[in-house]
């Protein structure tokens, strides 16, 4: 589970990202490679590596950000976007969901 940022429109999004599927969220395409949660005994983590690339018509396609983002410390390595943001909200087991964006919760 993704949380995206539109920072022009303030539209936020709850993204369900299966692992290894692209998700669109406006011009970013987001790959979760892997996803990690601590067991309940551990104090809460989640942690994504995830891949994601800006794709605008007309343009190649731009690596915007590689790496791991934890859900505790989301500054910890953010994406850097003039427009977007993006973090980890939780890893979840249902793989088999549908790769969603939903939710807009503009003020």
């Amino acid at each position: 589970m993704l949380q995206a940022l539109d920072k022009v429109t303030a539209r936020v999004s709850t993204v369900t990202a299966p692992v290894g599927q692209t998700v669109r969220f406006g011009t970013l395409e987001i790959i979760v490679r892997t996803c990690d949660k601590r067991p309940p005994e551990e104090p809460p983590e989640s942690a994504a590596f995830l891949d994601i690339s800006e794709t605008r018509p007309g343009e190649s396609v731009a690596n915007v950000y590689r790496g791991w983002m934890f859900a505790s410390s989301p500054a910890l390595s953010a994406m850097e976007h003039p427009v977007y943001d993006v973090w980890v909200l939780d890893c979840r087991s249902d793989s088999t969901a549908p790769a969603t964006v939903s939710g807009d919760k503009s003020p």
